[in-house]
């Protein structure tokens, strides 16, 4: 089998179909699954050789397995890093984030409107071995550098966040965590490495759910970190063959193929969420809406500029917004009425899906914050949040206006 290498300065678009591993003896044009728990050695010194790292080759799952090998090449390609480690969700990779960079009494900085799950890890379960975390504004780069201390090691940042879609500045804090000797970690799940791709501003890690967009229908769980090869070879893969957070070959392959629809996915349903915000803007039920594509959005002219990785800047495909409503109690049930009310729309948290999602971050996803965790987030009981598909638009307003027009 002659191998032909892909030529340099490919196009993103390119690089999400063609980049993998070389094909197997068989010419496989759709890269091959590889559903193997172990691999078997030609000879007992061949095995011993490879157990020991002193020669390539595969040996066990946990180990390394091409799908995933493939599926990591691919990721790393679209985000402009030099390689990446799957992970087998993408809080699974934030776990290995900080295992791999934090000890006892290192410090983080993390933004206080990141998901809930990540907020929770930082500040519960790190905390359990003596990593602090102070969280900050999102977008106050001022409050980030203020609460830098020596022992910093580590900001960390989603952007746009979950739900509120705030933008932060990835250059500004890659500035500031490098000025103090601190590495920058950019959660990328909702813009994908479609609209931005934070190591061109200076992110050191790049960490993603793959469940989300880069599967791109809800079929599968899946994280990574994209990175320099030294951090992926040096500390990361030994903690996942000790860990075994691995991701697995079939889970790997669903997301390798996903990315090759990734860039029109992202196109269509980011111009279908920019829409949707448009409209839910002049409806006379809707108090508020956060997407980053609208000009009113506090930081659209920063959003379009960073997501703007494979053409025009894009919003995204997610937005939410607040119904009205004279208390919590009434914001609350006003938001379970029109998300009740939805027929086409999916009532689940997940995103990234081509089916639109729907969901009440104050009581899901953001559920097990605290009300000071909820209220510093700026999530209240009249948020809803909408991560919109590829149905037609009209169905997905005729959908929303279906509660929306009945709340009093």
């Amino acid at each position: 089998m002659i191998w032909r290498e892909l030529p340099e300065n490919l196009h993103p678009a390119t690089l999400a179909v063609r980049t993998a591993l070389e094909k197997s003896q068989y010419g496989e044009n759709s890269e091959a699954l590889y559903l193997t728990s172990s691999f078997v050695q030609p000879t007992a010194e061949t095995a011993a050789r490879r157990f020991a790292q002193e020669e390539d080759g595969y040996t066990y799952t946990r180990v390394g397995n091409p799908t995933v090998n493939s599926m990591e090449r691919r990721l790393a390609a679209l985000e402009g890093t030099q390689a990446a480690v799957a992970t087998s969700s993408g809080m699974a990779a934030i776990l290995l984030l900080g295992m791999g960079l934090l000890r006892n009494g290192d410090h983080v900085v993390c933004s206080q409107s990141v998901f809930g799950s990540t907020m929770r890890l930082f500040s519960t379960e790190f905390g359990k071995f003596g990593v602090e975390t102070s969280f900050v504004s999102q977008t106050d780069v001022a409050a980030w550098r203020s609460a830098i201390r020596p022992n910093t090691r580590l900001l960390f940042a989603e952007t746009p966040t979950n739900p509120l879609t705030d933008v932060c500045d990835i250059q500004a804090l890659s500035d500031v965590a490098h000025n103090a000797d601190a590495s920058l970690a950019v959660d990328n799940c909702f813009c994908s490495p479609a609209l931005q791709q934070p190591a061109r501003f200076g992110a050191d890690f790049v960490v993603h759910s793959g469940t989300k967009y880069l599967d791109g229908q809800g079929r599968v769980m899946a994280g990574a970190i994209c990175c320099d090869e030294r951090y992926v070879e040096e500390v990361f893969l030994p903690i996942t063959r000790t860990a075994g957070m691995v991701l697995s070959p079939f889970n790997a392959w669903v997301v390798l193929k996903g990315m090759e629809t990734l860039a029109i996915r992202m196109a269509a349903q980011s111009d279908c969420a920019l829409a949707l915000s448009q409209w839910l803007q002049a409806h006379p039920n809707v108090t508020r809406v956060y997407y980053p594509g609208l000009a009113s959005h506090p930081q659209h002219d920063l959003a379009m500029r960073q997501q703007a990785a494979s053409g025009p800047g894009r919003g995204g495909a997610v937005v939410s917004f607040d119904v009205k409503g004279d208390s919590p109690a009434t914001l609350r049930r006003n938001a379970f009425a029109v998300i009740d009310a939805a027929l086409v729309s999916s009532i689940t948290t997940n995103l990234g899906d081509t089916k639109t999602t729907i969901s009440h971050p104050a009581s899901t996803s953001h559920g097990r914050l605290t009300d000071a965790q909820r209220e510093a987030a700026g999530i209240g009981q009249g948020l809803v949040r909408v991560a919109a598909g590829l149905e037609h638009l009209d169905d997905l307003k005729a959908d929303l206006a279906r509660g929306l027009d009945l709340l009093k």
